[in-house]
């Protein structure tokens, strides 16, 4: 994985100038004004021209497919946010670590990151296993974690922001539209076996038996990394489920959705709705392959609004225009900006102020569209329902107003 000492070196005068193009309407502060003895009480990696982050992520392993995006875009933010003149007319510098796929690698290079290298702020984590891996040890250090993936909730941390969406948000709400579209009653439950999927699978168990009063034909968890799901499939053709409700990780997507149409079974004869595929997941898994099928997202590459399109744009200049950009993608871009506009809020690096002033935050330049902070480090977002094409893009059927978020709602923990 390249640096971002690396990265900063632009191909072309007219790639810079897209990337300063997209830039969000923030001002510029000078490092004059903010004396490091002043801005940086606690020891972190903060210099008078520079101020060290981490990121941490699987560049390696079955969940690279899923996280190879938060990393591009995490940098893509950091870039503008530099060219701009940094946070606290501080460059940013990122030291980037490769969790692996692997949950007690991702600790210890949380506790490397904290303890040795005393960065400022790790942008970071893609399942809730990883997560989980790491929070006693940004809770223990008193780090600030800036975590992109929708998750199952039931969790706030003061050391913690969540910029991915949480289950009400996801879950509850995706479930709630496809009963109502779909006349839904029957469901089929089926994820990769760790905390997420097994918790997203207990609450939307308890939506649909207790909300929706429908039935659940059908629940099954498999290995990370498995690719067998023969004898699945057959469950599913035996049960005849109105929906299936998928909820399968990384690599093994790409095998699964295969298998599914190799089986015939086809957007034509089945409805399926995923809270776990994104535009990242459909580069591996192939449009062809699941055309028709849906995903409970709040974000999509082909929203029609000029901070998406600026972005959009900026991204593909940077990776390629042949790159895509999911959901778990775009929440990771918001990271960084979050955590400047809360330094400088705060006018402080300090961990502790930082976490104080990152309440009520707006960025209203966020390609997703309008977010704000809530008090309890969530941010409010819309639900969006895409439906995929074939060309791995995906069709916005519907689209929610913004929804609070509850990581802990009532009768469902």
């Amino acid at each position: 994985m390249k640096t971002l000492r690396s990265t900063l070196c632009y191909s072309t005068a007219a790639l810079c100038a897209l990337l300063v193009s997209g830039l969000p309407n923030i001002s510029l502060i000078a490092s004059e004004s903010f004396p490091t003895a002043k801005v940086n009480t606690t020891g972190l990696a903060v210099t008078d021209t520079e101020v060290t982050v981490g990121q941490l992520h699987s560049a390696t392993g079955t969940m690279a497919i899923s996280e190879t995006g938060s990393i591009q875009a995490e940098q893509l933010a950091i870039e503008q946010i530099n060219a701009m003149g940094g946070v606290l007319g501080r460059k940013i510098k990122i030291i980037v670590e490769d969790g692996a796929s692997d949950w007690p690698t991702f600790a210890e290079k949380a506790k490397k990151l904290l303890v040795n290298d005393k960065v400022a702020a790790v942008m970071g984590c893609w399942t809730s296993a990883s997560r989980k891996a790491v929070l006693p040890v940004f809770e223990k250090e008193n780090g600030m974690l800036y975590y992109p993936t929708f998750y199952e909730g039931l969790e706030q941390s003061k050391n913690v922001i969540y910029t991915g969406q949480e289950a009400t948000q996801q879950i509850i709400a995706g479930l709630d539209w496809i009963a109502k579209e779909k006349k839904a009653k029957t469901f089929y439950l089926i994820g990769s076996d760790y905390i997420w999927p097994r918790t997203s699978s207990k609450i939307a168990r308890k939506h649909i038996e207790n909300v929706l009063k429908g039935t659940v034909v059908g629940e099954e968890f498999y290995a990370l990394g498995h690719t067998q799901f023969g004898s699945l499939i057959n469950k599913i053709k035996l049960k005849k489920p109105d929906v299936i409700y998928a909820i399968v990780v990384g690599g093994s997507n790409v095998s699964f959705y295969k298998q599914l149409k190799a089986a015939g079974i086809t957007s034509d004869k089945q409805t399926l709705l995923t809270i776990s595929v994104t535009e990242d997941e459909v580069l591996g898994i192939g449009g062809e392959n699941l055309t028709g099928f849906y995903s409970a997202m709040k974000y999509f590459q082909s929203l029609d609004n000029p901070n998406n399109k600026k972005f959009v744009a900026a991204f593909k200049a940077k990776y390629g225009v042949k790159s895509v950009i999911g959901d778990v993608t775009q929440a990771a871009y918001l990271g960084p900006w979050l955590w400047k506009m809360a330094v400088e809020k705060a006018g402080s690096f300090d961990i502790d102020k930082v976490a104080a002033a990152s309440p009520d935050i707006e960025f209203k330049e966020a390609p997703e569209g309008y977010v704000k902070l809530h008090n309890n480090h969530h941010l409010w977002s819309k639900l969006r329902i895409g439906q995929w094409a074939t060309d791995g893009q995906a069709k916005v059927l519907y689209e929610s107003g913004l929804i609070e978020p509850d990581p802990f709602p009532k009768g469902y923990q």
